[in-house]
């Protein structure tokens, strides 16, 4: 499947049904009046967020969304159908903005969270309506308005709260698919992961937590080289980003600050994001030259505490786990608790009686 994480569409609402002209034609009522009635409004564009998405695939061969428009109104005062909304579903995490001046429109986050985007026309009215003591029979009728018209912009950023960064050829994928039941492509050459792959990892309690693998970045990435630029907006709304380094590189000091750099670069508060350090692949150097690259990148990167583990061996996964799984309950938004307003007294105090007769 591919991965497609922006998309332009155009949103049409439907238009109002147009009001009638008609007249009441009754054998024993011999001044009718007028009984035209009004047209049905236009159905709406909605957008809603299902979980069972994971890319905007759909909307690059569907480019136009056009609801229902309004029914005309018919005789007898009768209103005319309404047109039917049109739901289109998006993956949980699309941010839709307006193509043309930019501005935010919504962010679809939880599951089932709607945003109307295109409102239908509101139905025209009918002659009845016009009835008046000085305009008896009334020929007059308001054609129904039309819906409202836009392009959009979706943009999905996914919804995972620990994100793997690093590298191409950190060991990334090897890491998420030990950790996870994620089968992502796994080789021995650069820009193996083309897309984002998603992973859920299992607490000890049982609950799952999403991890994202971003395609390996590279210096200027921010600026569009290599694939990060498209991919590192997925990392903003994670709590905490899991950096991995290969210890068999040639100078691995020399690679975190390339990617701290382009965290710097991109913005958008990832280099202020609380960060794990992760040595990859220890199991394939001695263990002297292990310790003294962990000490030149602990006084390098300030870090008090550096993790040496091995993807392919899963050595010192669980402990890293563990870390991880302290830093989210730490990070954790707080529940602000509400304390309830009292009763409002419906009777002024001054007023309360003071005892019953």
């Amino acid at each position: 499947m591919q991965f497609i994480d922006q998309a332009e569409v155009d949103v049409h609402g439907g238009d109002g049904g147009d009001g009638l002209v008609a007249f009441r034609r009754e054998k024993y009522v011999p001044a009718g009046g007028p009984s035209g009635g009004r047209g049905g409004n236009g159905g709406s564009v909605i957008l809603q967020a299902v979980s069972n998405l994971q890319t905007l695939l759909d909307f690059r061969y569907a480019h136009r969304f056009q609801a229902e428009h309004g029914e005309r109104g018919g005789p007898k005062n009768m209103t005319g159908a309404t047109g039917q909304d049109l739901v289109v579903e998006v993956p949980c995490g699309t941010m839709i903005y307006d193509a043309e001046t930019g501005e935010l429109l919504g962010d679809l986050v939880t599951e089932g969270q709607t945003l109307c985007v295109a409102e239908g026309g509101k139905g025209g009215l009918g002659n009845s309506a016009f009835l008046s003591n000085r305009n008896r029979a009334p020929e007059t009728c308001l054609p129904g308005l039309p819906g409202e018209e836009g392009r959009i912009r979706l943009e999905l950023k996914l919804l995972a709260e620990v994100g793997i960064i690093g590298l191409p050829n950190a060991g990334k994928s090897t890491l998420i698919s030990a950790l996870s039941a994620a089968k992502p492509k796994v080789a021995d050459y650069p820009f193996t992961t083309l897309v984002p792959n998603l992973g859920v990892v299992r607490k000890p309690t049982g609950d799952g937590t999403v991890f994202a693998d971003i395609p390996g970045l590279i210096a200027g990435a921010h600026a569009g080289a290599g694939l990060g630029h498209d991919f590192l907006r997925h990392i903003e709304r994670t709590r905490v980003l899991l950096h991995v380094i290969d210890i068999t590189t040639l100078d691995p000091i020399e690679h975190y600050h390339t990617i701290q750099q382009e965290l710097i670069a991109y913005g958008h508060g990832l280099a202020d994001r609380p960060q794990l350090l992760a040595l990859n692949k220890v199991d394939a150097v001695p263990e002297d030259e292990l310790e003294v690259v962990t000490e030149e990148l602990m006084a390098s990167s300030g870090c008090d505490r550096i993790f040496g583990i091995s993807a392919v061996s899963r050595q010192g996964l669980d402990e890293l786990l563990q870390v991880i799984w302290d830093l989210l309950e730490e990070t954790a938004p707080k529940e602000v608790e509400v304390e309830p307003e009292p009763f409002p007294n419906l009777v002024p105090q001054e007023m309360a009686p003071t005892q019953w007769t």
